[in-house]
Order: structure tokens, then C-alpha cells, then sequence
């Protein structure tokens, strides 16, 4: 039985080391270049985003995809070159030769559809915010409106060019692996018939909702009663609506069901305020207090902001069983008006003590009559 020779057996540790060496190498270099990659990213978002600091894992995140990207397409295309330069040969039918041409031809393409995807995506997100900004510069009535109407139109295309241009980016990449997208756009047709045919509901929905958009029914931020469900309006899609009511419950409405849809917060609001007093008070008198109350309220500079016009008195509007109901109505800012119409009752409470106008409670009159029958 023959040994083995022993001089062979310190070429194994030698040629491992070798490898670590050279893969060492590779790693610091990709590394250096991933570094390189990421800060150059880095720069060109803040130039899209008009020079203003990444805060946030989103804003973070393809400036990190970028380094990934470039330090494995790095590590790749300077692997094998540095194998070869240590002189090992690998056991599979890989030349360094072939790897680097793949990563100079494909891999190279493919990493600059992603960064043109990235950099597309957010100049789209970026203009569309910058756009918002500038329909909603100030601080009054209509500029808080005009920036109701630009986040829910900004949000809604946001999302549209996002998928369109990562949808782009994924065929580009399958096209560069020499994948035959023929049959994906042929069954990508194939299913947007299916879904014209099939999928009505859908369709419905998303035409009804880029209608509600265009037409500027209802904005995020507004309170709304849909279906008579009231809330308000968290998110505007082009399938769904999303309303949060007082509770804090979440309810969903697709834009093709919706049946009925009320703004009570659009350009302006009224508060409408009923004021019962006794029959035996004046009425004229009751009038000027709640009158003098609103304007002393409307003169505060805590509330003045909220007022878009003075006390409206639309005079005595029912006689009830036990009280004459006066009607009065304020045109508030959107979304003041609850607010308002509760620091308004409280003020007119206080008045109405301070000028002895009654508030009646329900009564009830009840008269004997005595006919002269005993009753035993």
C-alpha cells in the first residue's frame, strides 16, 4: 500500500489562502466602488429633491439599493480577474474573460436601467410635490383648498408613473437577459381583454374614481358622508375611497358603489344654530342678544379666523309646545364649523342668563274642572 506523498499536502492551505486573498481584494475594491455608487446617488436625489437632506428608511432606501447593486456586479466582474492573477483555476467552466464581458455588456445595462428607473421615480414624486407646493403657497381659504385638491391628485399620479416606470424597468432588464417579452406583452394583452370582459366591477370603480378626482368632488381632508357613512376622507383612490368616522372606525367604499356623496366641508361650511325661548319672552329681544353674542365672538382674535361672514338671522322659525325656535346660521371656514357652533351655544347660554331670556324646559298644563258630581 503506497502513502501519499507528503510534499503535496502544503499546497492545499497555500492555494486556500490564495483564494481568500484575492476575494479579499475583489470585496474592498466592489466595496469602494458600491461606496462610490451610493454617494453619487445620494447627490443626484438631493439635486432632484431641491437639495434637501435623506431623513427617513423610504428616502434611504435606493441610495442602499444602489450599493448592493454595484458592490455584487463589482465583486463579480473582479473576481475571477483576481483568481486569475493568483493563478487558480476553478473547477467550473467559468473564464474571467466571459464574466467580465458579461458584466461590461449586460450586467452594466442592467444597472443603469435601474438607476434611470430610481432616479425617473423619484424626479416624478419630487416635480409632482414641488407642483403641490406651489397650487398651495399661503395661508388662505382657497390656498388650503387648492392644496386639498394637490395631495389627492398628487398622491393618485405618484403611484400611476411609479408602477409605469418600475413596469418599464422589469421589461428593459428581461430584454437585456435575452428573455423573449414578446409573450409577456401578448399575455399582458390577452389579460387586459379578460379584465375588460371578466373584471367589470374593476373597471367600474377605477373610471369612477378617476372621475371623482378630475371633477373634484371630494378631497383628502374633507368630511364627507358616503352612503350615509360619515367621516372623514383619509384616501382617494382610483378604486376606493377610505373615510374614518368619529370613532375611528375605517370604512372602505369602492368609487363604483358609491351611490350617494355629500361634501360638508368643500370652499366653505355653515353651522346652523337653533335657539328655543320661552313664549313669554321677546323675540326681538332674543334676536339682538344672540346677534351682539356672534359679533363679540367674530371680534375675538382666537375666532375671527374662522368666520368667513357675520350672523346670519333667518328669524323665528317653529312655535313647539313649550318654546318659540329661532334659526340663525354662520358661514364658517371648511371643517370650523363644529367648533364654532359649540363656543357659539356656550356664549349664548351665558348671554341669555346675563339678559334673563329663558330657555324653557318641555311643560305641561293641566286644568281641573269641578262639575259638581260626587264621586265616590
Amino acid at each position: 500500500m503506497q502513502q501519499a506523498s507528503p510534499a503535496a499536502s502544503p499546497s492545499i492551505p497555500a492555494q486556500s489562502l490564495e483564494i481568500v486573498v484575492a476575494l479579499t481584494f475583489a470585496a474592498i475594491l466592489a466595496g469602494a466602488l458600491a461606496l462610490i455608487a451610493g454617494g453619487l446617488m445620494r447627490r443626484l436625489l438631493a439635486s432632484v429633491e431641491d437639495r434637501t437632506p435623506l431623513s427617513g428608511s423610504m428616502q434611504k432606501a435606493p441610495v442602499r439599493l444602489v450599493r448592493l447593486l454595484t458592490f455584487i456586479i463589482a465583486f463579480i466582474a473582479l473576481a475571477f480577474p483576481a483568481l486569475a492573477i493568483v493563478g487558480v483555476e476553478l473547477p467550473v467552466e467559468l473564464r474571467g474573460e466571459r464574466v467580465g464581458e458579461w458584466v461590461a455588456r449586460t450586467g452594466l445595462r442592467i444597472g443603469i436601467v435601474v438607476l434611470l428607473a430610481i432616479a425617473a421615480s423619484r424626479l416624478a414624486s419630487s416635480t409632482i410635490a414641488r407642483a403641490e407646493r406651489e397650487m398651495a403657497a399661503g395661508g388662505s381659504v382657497a390656498d388650503v383648498e387648492r392644496r386639498k385638491r394637490a395631495q389627492t391628485i398628487g398622491r393618485t399620479f405618484s403611484r400611476f408613473l411609479s408602477a409605469i416606470i418600475w413596469v418599464a424597468a422589469l421589461l428593459m432588464v428581461l430584454r437585456a437577459l435575452d428573455v423573449d417579452i414578446t409573450p409577456v406583452l401578448t399575455g399582458a394583452g390577452i389579460l387586459g381583454l379578460a379584465v375588460g370582459f371578466g373584471a367589470q366591477t374593476l373597471v367600474k370603480d377605477v373610471i369612477s374614481g378617476f372621475f371623482l378626482i378630475i371633477e373634484d368632488q371630494v378631497r383628502v381632508g374633507d368630511v364627507a358622508i358616503v352612503n350615509g357613512t360619515g367621516g372623514s376622507v383619509e384616501q382617494i383612490n382610483l378604486r376606493t375611497i377610505v373615510l374614518r368616522d368619529l370613532e375611528g372606525t375605517v370604512h372602505v367604499f369602492p368609487n363604483g358603489e358609491v351611490k350617494t356623496l355629500a361634501n360638508r366641508s368643500k370652499d366653505f361650511s355653515f353651522y346652523v344654530l337653533d335657539v328655543g325661548i320661552d313664549y313669554g319672552d321677546d323675540v326681538d329681544k332674543a334676536i339682538d342678544v344672540v346677534r351682539a353674542t356672534a359679533a363679540e365672538m367674530q371680534a375675538d382674535p382666537a375666532w375671527a379666523p374662522h368666520f368667513l361672514a357675520p350672523l346670519e338671522v333667518m328669524g323665528v322659525d317653529d312655535f313647539g309646545a313649550s318654546a318659540v325656535s329661532l334659526r340663525f346660521r354662520i358661514k364658517t371656514v371648511p371643517l370650523s364649523q363644529w367648533n364654532v357652533g359649540r363656543e357659539l351655544r356656550r356664549r349664548v347660554k351665558k348671554a341669555f342668563d346675563a339678559h334673563g331670556v329663558r330657555i324653557p324646559v318641555p311643560q305641561v298644563e293641566v286644568t281641573m274642572r269641578n262639575d259638581g258630581t260626587n264621586v265616590r
